[in-house]
C-alpha cells in the first residue's frame, strides 16, 4: 500500500510542479515560433507570480489574482517587443534585461503594498479538483492537484490547434521561417511578432501565478527561482512544439517531484544533491539535444523590411 501510495504522491507533485513550467514554455514556444527569442520568461513569471499573489490577497479572488498575474506578464513583454521588434535590439540582452526588471518590479511593489516586506501576506489560493478529502482513505487521496493543471492542458491544446489548424498559426509559423516572404503576401512581421510576444507574456504570467496561487500561497523572492530558464530548456527540448513543450515540462517536474519525495523518505540522499537535480536535468538534457533542435529559421533575427 506504501508504494500505491508514494506513485500517486509522485504522480501529485509532477502534475503540481510541471505547470508553472508548462505556462511559461508555452510562451516561449508562441514567442520563438514567431522569430522572437524569448530569455525573459523568468523575469515574466516573477511579475506575474507577485501580481498573483498580491491581487488575490486584497481582493480576495483568486482568479481576478490570476487575470493580474496575466496583464501584468503581458504588460512586462511588452518592453521586450518593443525592444526587439521596434527597435531591433539584441533579443538576448534584451531577455536578460527583463529577467533583471521583473524581480526588480516585484520588489519594489511589495515593499511599497506590504509594509517594506518582502514577500507577500498569505493568498486565498484557487480551488483544487482533487484533494485529500475526494477519494475517503484510498490511496488516491496523494492526487492533490488543482485547477492551474487542467487549465495548463487546455492552453498546450489550443496553442497546437492555433499554430498547426488555424490560418494565423500558419501566418505565424511563416514569419518565423520567412518573415520576407511572409511580408510580400500582406502579412504584418511587426504586429505578428508584437502580438505573440505579448502573449508569451500573458501565458508566462499566468505559469508565475499558478504557483503563488496553487503551490506556495504568497509571493518571495525566490517563488520563481529558475524555473523560467527551465521552461526555455523545456521549449528547446520540446523542439519548439507546444505538446513537445509539455511533454518536456512533465519530465522536469518529475524531477523535482523526486527531489519531494526522496527528501522525505527513507533514501539516504543528501539534501543538497536532490535540490540539484532538476537543474543538473535541465543542463544534461540541453547538452543532448540542443544540437538535434533546429529553432525556427529567423529565430532571433530582426526584420528589416526590404533587407534580404
Amino acid at each position: 500500500m506504501q508504494n500505491k501510495l508514494d506513485i500517486f504522491l509522485l504522480i501529485g507533485i509532477t502534475l503540481m510542479y510541471s505547470t508553472p513550467l508548462v505556462f511559461g514554455a508555452l510562451g516561449g514556444v508562441i514567442s520563438e515560433r514567431s522569430g522572437v527569442v524569448n530569455i525573459g520568461i523568468e523575469g515574466m513569471m516573477t511579475v506575474g507570480a507577485f501580481a498573483a499573489a498580491a491581487t488575490s490577497y486584497f481582493t480576495g479572488n483568486p482568479w481576478l489574482g490570476f487575470l493580474a498575474a496575466g496583464a501584468a506578464g503581458g504588460l512586462i513583454a511588452l518592453l521586450h517587443a518593443i525592444a526587439s521588434v521596434t527597435f531591433k535590439a539584441d533579443q538576448t540582452i534584451s531577455g536578460i534585461a527583463i529577467n533583471m526588471i521583473g524581480p526588480g518590479f516585484s520588489l519594489f511593489f511589495c515593499r511599497l503594498m506590504f509594509s517594506k516586506a518582502t514577500m507577500t501576506l498569505p493568498a486565498k489560493t484557487l480551488p483544487k479538483i482533487f484533494n485529500e478529502n475526494a477519494f475517503g482513505d484510498s490511496s488516491l487521496k496523494n492526487l492533490n492537484v488543482d485547477i492551474t493543471v487542467v487549465l495548463a492542458l487546455i492552453c498546450a491544446t489550443a496553442l497546437w490547434f492555433f499554430l498547426y489548424r488555424t490560418k494565423w498559426g500558419l501566418h505565424v509559423r511563416a514569419v518565423g521561417e520567412h518573415p520576407a516572404a511572409a511580408d510580400t503576401l500582406g502579412i504584418n512581421v511587426s504586429r505578428t511578432r508584437y502580438l505573440c510576444v505579448i502573449v508569451s507574456g500573458i501565458l508566462s504570467g499566468f505559469g508565475g501565478a499558478s504557483m503563488t496561487l496553487g503551490i506556495i500561497s504568497q509571493f518571495t523572492p525566490t517563488a520563481i527561482s529558475g524555473q523560467g530558464f527551465i521552461a526555455l530548456a523545456a521549449v528547446i527540448f520540446g523542439k519548439w512544439t507546444p505538446f513537445g513543450a509539455y511533454g518536456a515540462c512533465m519530465l522536469f517536474g518529475f524531477a523535482q517531484a523526486l527531489t519531494v519525495v526522496l527528501g522525505g523518505g527513507d533514501f539516504a540522499v543528501p539534501s543538497q544533491i536532490l535540490a540539484m537535480l532538476p537543474y543538473v536535468l535541465t543542463i544534461v538534457i540541453l547538452i543532448l539535444f540542443v544540437g538535434r533542435s533546429v529553432a525556427p529559421k529567423e529565430d532571433g533575427v530582426p526584420y528589416e523590411k526590404g533587407v534580404r
